[in-house]
């Protein structure tokens, strides 16, 4: 059965969780060109994109869920937004959970939005990541 809208609401299991340090932060920015001092040091904090690595375990479960058909090669993803209470910083231990929101089909297409939620391992929210997803079905033979 592919993706439908009926799957709105399906939460996934949360990752295993994620240990934040200080070498992850400045291998992060340099990947990035940035050398802001914010991000390197005894006590950093994350680059805002930073919560890409975290969460990109989560939304492999979502791809990789085979109820839902999906085909990572025909996958484009639309857009990102993240929503920060606090930025990531070396010490934490984060777990990413992600939840599909909505699904939109357009013919023979699948619009997918999801969140991500990275929370610290007692529970307070870190940041929220939103993203959607095209997904083209493959064309019928």
């Amino acid at each position: 059965m592919a993706i439908t809208e009926a799957h709105a609401g399906r939460r996934y299991p949360p990752n295993d969780p994620y240990q934040v340090t200080a070498a992850k932060i400045a291998e992060f920015a340099t990947a990035l060109g940035d050398d802001n001092p914010r991000y390197r040091g005894d006590s950093p904090i994350a680059p805002p994109t930073f919560a890409v690595v975290i969460s990109a375990p989560a939304w492999s479960q979502l791809f990789s869920d085979p109820e839902l058909e999906l085909s990572r090669e025909r996958i484009v993803h639309g857009d990102q937004r993240f929503t920060f209470l606090r930025p990531f910083r070396a010490g934490d231990v984060v777990i990413a959970t992600a939840t599909i929101d909505k699904v939109r089909i357009r013919a023979g297409s699948e619009l997918v939005s999801a969140t991500v939620e990275l929370s610290s391992r007692d529970g307070e929210q870190i940041c929220s990541s939103q993203a959607t997803f095209y997904h083209a079905r493959e064309a019928l033979a």
